[in-house]
């Protein structure tokens, strides 16, 4: 039922948004919550009710990361919160 709520198109419209408008908050996501510390830039390929994937570069390599969420998700609006929730966990550099 909740992939329901995540229709391809759902997916591609934050995936776009996120990969233009926040392209480092997707590479926090890669190092801190898909353990790629040495990763150089990622991108948001598909986001769900349960996780997003990401293609973090690391030493010249994609890898592909699953960043699963704290809770499943209800909707669009759901992800968009639980994403900047996930940004504040983040201690912040100096």
């Amino acid at each position: 039922m909740s992939d329901e709520v995540f229709t391809q198109a759902i997916s591609d419209r934050i995936c776009n948004h996120m990969n233009k408008d926040h392209a480092e908050a997707v590479l926090v996501y890669a190092k801190v919550f898909g353990k790629a510390d040495k990763a150089s830039a990622a991108e948001m390929v598909a986001i769900d009710a349960e996780g997003m994937d990401l293609a973090a570069q690391v030493n010249g390599q994609a890898v592909p990361l699953r960043v699963p969420f704290d809770h499943v998700l209800r909707d669009a609006k759901d992800a968009h919160v639980t994403l900047v929730e996930m940004l504040k966990q983040v201690p912040q550099a100096s």
